[in-house]
């Protein structure tokens, strides 16, 4: 049933959608191969041409865009359109080697904005509610994107950033948002300042949280929703697609991102073979952008884990909140297993806050995985460090079936993150 505010897009039949998606998608592959040195090429030594393409299975045809070829193309060399065209560029950090550069039309942009809107209006956000904006600006794609999104839509926005946290709870006492974007392992670090403070979160204005830049999982959802007012809502976005906004989930079902299938076209493959599953199986999340003008991605290989599944508050499909990426995925002794299978594993301790750090080691022959952790100042005295290790190593047992060392530490103990969290800290031996 069409719901007031909905886009006739959001609401629209399955044949509607994919005749859009195969549209686009075809204009796509032909701007890319007269546009784009690096498609043309790729797409001729895979022997395909985008006239190949008549339905959206033929796209299993084309080959994938990865990080690397984004890197081999540093700065510009991939950019459908003149760099006089660009309005906006950001980039990665660039920690493992040269940043990945991506760039934006004045057209793109006003894409963007529409579909982050479209993101808040499904997390429950309206028109004049006050939008509390934690994600950091710059290069960075997240503060900018959510940013544009909420005056798109007609909130008024506080562009606060990350860090500072002391003044960010001052403002959320003054300000009286009810809305605030972050990162969750932000949003756990402002929690710990309400309390530094002596202040109540449970009694603040917030009624909506937008979380996202990072996986977290139902744990996490019921620590945040446990020691705020608010609905925690998972956003997803990444800056070589497009940015936050790609997929978001609904107030209203919370149950996994629904995807904008009409600017984004998902696949789901084997990491390994690079096959393609069938919506339902866990794989590897591929996208390719169907409207972008300045810098279209073809089969873009996210690393990101997760699974398709059928729409339910809106008619495009959902994703599985994301278990990992396949780059993140720690192999210990033999077992696989993603940081946020710990983080499950933290949060069933009461007595725990969601702040922890996993320490990769070698000491010896084998490798030896640590656990940091934290005591909730309110769980302080007794045996509490102890007991509560005790406790945590015997759950990492139990469920993912490693033996860890595990060590509780007082409350601030972890170094805070500003935006994504370091959750691994790994010091073996290279080579």
């Amino acid at each position: 049933m069409y719901e007031p505010g909905l886009e006739p897009i959001e609401t629209a039949s399955r044949d509607e959608l994919t005749a859009l998606q195969c549209d686009r998608l075809r204009a796509t592959l032909h701007r890319v191969y007269a546009g784009v040195p690096h498609y043309r090429a790729a797409f001729d030594a895979a022997g395909v041409h985008p006239d190949d393409c008549r339905t959206l299975d033929d796209l299993a045809r084309f080959p994938f865009t990865t990080k690397q070829d984004l890197r081999a193309n540093y700065p510009f060399g991939l950019f459908a359109v003149p760099r006089e065209e660009l309005a906006r560029l950001h980039c990665s950090s660039g920690t493992t080697g040269k940043p990945t550069v991506v760039g934006y039309t004045k057209a793109d942009l006003d894409t963007w904005a529409a579909l982050a809107a479209r993101s808040i209006r499904a997390a429950g956000g309206r028109r004049g509610m006050l939008l509390h904006n934690a994600y950091g600006y710059g290069l960075f794609t997240g503060g900018l994107g959510l940013h544009a999104g909420a005056e798109h839509m007609g909130c008024t926005v506080v562009p606060v950033s990350g860090g500072m946290t002391e003044r960010q709870v001052q403002l959320i006492e003054d300000f009286r948002p009810e809305i605030i974007c972050a990162t969750p392992s932000y949003m756990l670090a402002i929690l710990d300042e309400f309390t530094r403070q002596g202040l109540d979160p449970q009694r603040c204005s917030l009624r909506i949280g937008i979380f996202g830049a990072e996986p977290w999982g139902e744990a996490m959802r019921q620590e945040l929703e446990s020691r705020l007012p608010l609905d925690a809502i998972d956003i997803y976005g990444l800056s070589e697609v497009m940015g936050p906004g790609i997929a978001c989930e609904c107030a209203d079902s919370k149950d996994g991102p629904h995807i904008w299938e009409d600017h984004f076209y998902p696949e789901i493959i084997d990491p390994e073979s690079g096959a393609v599953l069938p919506d339902g199986e866990a794989g590897e999340l591929v996208f390719t952008s169907l409207s972008k003008q300045a810098m279209p991605v073809i089969r873009y290989r996210t690393r990101d884990l997760t699974r398709l599944l059928p729409g339910t508050a809106r008619g495009m499909r959902r994703m599985a909140k994301i278990g990992g990426r396949s780059d993140d995925m720690i192999i210990l002794r033999g077992v696989n297993l993603f940081p946020s299978q710990i983080e499950a594993q933290v949060l069933r301790c009461a007595a725990l806050s969601g702040h922890f750090q996993i320490v990769l080691e070698r000491p010896g022959r084998l490798d030896e995985m640590l656990v940091r952790a934290e005591l909730r100042p309110e769980a302080l005295g007794g045996e509490a460090q102890a007991r509560e290790a005790k406790a945590l190593a015997q759950h990492i047992k139990a469920t993912i079936g490693i033996s860890a060392r595990v060590v509780v530490e007082l409350p601030g103990s972890i170094e805070r993150s500003l935006g994504k969290a370091q959750r691994v800290i790994d010091r073996r031996p290279r080579g």
